[in-house]
């Protein structure tokens, strides 16, 4: 429980607060012209802290364990092949006082399964999880399946949760001899509230004297700018960058023991982010990414297309008629054809054109997004590409 400083308005018991009258005008002078200028502010492109930073110790946990699913229609693990289904099994029916053998075991009912979850942060014993379930040997489907009792583990081995219950797959099965459909990934399922808590995680936010916030994307500029905010906001030097990836904020006399308050209050201001100029390129799929302050410098662009087609045509030959020498044979007849375009063009780019340019010019000249991929690496070999190029 954190508790909440009380504020008062007076400097003695029982004594209304009193309002400047000299100044009265003045000071709602001053706040109809705050008013006005963070109206002016362009808000769509500044962020909220609490979008672009995560707090120290705020964090999710990873849990991991191994168990068996059981009730399957004939889609579980083939024993003969996952032995440590078989061993599962025989462990398990002996902590339930069921002697078993080898020859005793051939259900294709059961399978193994990896149960991961997140643990979210401040966590309490009794409360309730997602998990998820992941085939591990050669079950083929897990619907219809019950998760039996899995303890979850974190990194430090140490059981955090248990896992229990009815499995949800979001996809099926249906074939016959001669055709099989498959929709979905049917060897993956869930369990909604399927975790109940048994450890927690210890930290005490309440009490920290600094709390640092750390940028999803680093930045000089982005940290300055939310280390000037948090001060502008606190009428106090409480936060100063530390690197492009930390800010380091010092906790007000004003917020000692309730820290909670003052993340509420410093995620709700707006900052505008920098970003670096630079290019995503996914050759896979053809992706491209640019962001807004990519620039090009004078370059000349031409962009032809050369296709060679050869085609392979198997014609017979045979002799004619009543013909008393001459055998049948086949004779291939290959035909290759090469096709320019004779509609490229060479495009000017001046020094410092936009990102929008860039795109406008390119598009005018009929390039797709992998062409474009070799156009940009040409670009940026050529040294006219302002901006970093990463390929994903």
């Amino acid at each position: 429980m954190f508790e909440t400083g009380k504020m008062n308005c007076s400097n003695s018991p029982g004594a209304k607060p009193r309002i400047p009258r000299a100044g009265g005008q003045t000071l709602a002078g001053l706040l109809g012209l705050m008013m006005v200028l963070f109206a002016a502010l362009p808000a769509e492109s500044a962020s909220r802290i609490k979008d672009i930073v995560d707090f120290e110790g705020i964090r999710e946990n990873q849990l991991v364990g191994y168990g068996l699913v059981v009730g399957l229609n004939g889609t579980g693990d083939k024993l003969a092949d996952g032995h440590f289904t078989k061993e599962s099994m025989q462990s398990m029916l002996n902590r339930l006082g069921v002697q078993t053998t080898d020859a005793g075991l051939a259900s294709n009912n059961v399978a193994a399964v990896m149960v991961t979850a997140n643990l979210p942060p401040f966590s309490r014993q009794g409360s309730r999880i997602d998990v998820t379930i992941s085939a591990l040997g050669t079950a083929t489907n897990l619907l219809g399946g019950t998760l039996l009792v899995t303890p979850m583990l974190g990194a430090d081995g140490e059981v955090y949760a248990v896992a229990q219950g009815q499995v949800a797959v979001g996809g099926f099965t249906a074939g016959g001899a001669a055709e099989t459909v498959t929709k979905g990934v049917p060897t993956s399922a869930r369990i909604a509230n399927g975790g109940i808590i048994e450890r927690e995680v210890p930290f005490e936010i309440g009490n920290l004297d600094v709390v640092k916030l750390s940028l999803k994307n680093p930045d000089f500029t982005t940290a300055r700018r939310i280390a000037q905010a948090i001060n502008a906001f606190l009428g106090t030097a409480a936060a100063a960058p530390t690197d492009p990836k930390t800010v380091q904020l010092e906790v007000p006399a004003s917020y000692r023991r309730n820290v909670v308050n003052l993340l509420t209050d410093v995620e709700q201001l707006r900052v505008e982010p920098d970003q670096m100029a630079r290019v995503l390129i996914d050759e896979q799929s053809g992706t491209i990414v640019m962001g807004e302050n990519v620039r090009i410098s004078t370059v000349a662009i031409a962009q032809g297309s050369l296709t060679i087609r050869i085609t392979e045509t198997a014609q017979v030959s045979q002799p004619g008629p009543f013909a008393e020498v001459g055998t049948t044979t086949t004779v291939n007849r290959t035909d290759v054809e090469v096709e320019e375009d004779a509609d490229a063009r060479l495009t000017v780019f001046n020094d410092g054109v936009t990102l929008q340019d860039l795109v406008n010019g390119l598009n005018q000249l009929g390039i797709g997004p992998r062409d474009m991929i070799t156009i940009l690496q040409a670009i940026k070999a050529a040294g006219a590409l302002q901006a970093e190029i990463q390929v994903m």
